[in-house]
């Protein structure tokens, strides 16, 4: 909702390409459709991220019931909100149905990129999906116990053929 909303107030104000400074230097609106991926990547298969983000959705939505843990719901729900952000656009917007472009007006100057709420989601959520993942941290929540796991006693070898050592 969030970043079908800021969508809407840059295309009934701004006209494409136009740059309008938001904090100094540093935060830039500037409206641009894209037809690609990250980057404008794969500005001709359109149509094909158009099916991967209708499957990466289907799989959240089905995954979603093994979810139990506030960390991974978040993870699972700012990936689910920024595809369905810029699927809406795939979707609806021109030139059509399935290879409509997305549009993206957030530019950071220092980076190489401009971007929309949704891809923020997106990039926030792959953090978090770091984190923890790095952590150890179960979809339940659950945590690897390193006490059992370090106090465990190794096996002592046994001897052969009745050999004590």
């Amino acid at each position: 909702m969030l970043d079908q909303g800021s969508k809407y107030l840059v295309v009934t104000t701004l006209k494409p390409g136009e740059v309008v400074p938001v904090v100094g230097g540093l935060l830039q609106f500037q409206f641009v459709k894209n037809p690609g991926a990250a980057f404008s990547i794969g500005n001709a298969y359109t149509w094909i991220f158009s099916i991967l983000a209708s499957l990466v959705t289907l799989f959240i939505v089905w995954f979603a019931r093994r979810i139990r843990s506030l960390g991974w719901a978040i993870v699972f729900g700012l990936l689910l909100g920024g595809v369905l952000g810029n699927l809406t656009d795939r979707l609806f917007r021109e030139p059509g149905f399935g290879v409509g472009h997305v549009v993206d007006f957030l530019r950071i100057p220092l980076l190489p990129a401009i971007f929309n709420v949704a891809d923020t989601a997106i990039v926030i959520s792959m953090g978090l999906f770091l984190i923890l993942t790095l952590r150890g941290i179960g979809l339940d929540g659950s945590k690897p116990d390193k006490t059992n796991a370090d106090s465990s006693e190794r096996a002592e070898p046994q001897p052969i053929n009745g050999e004590s050592s």
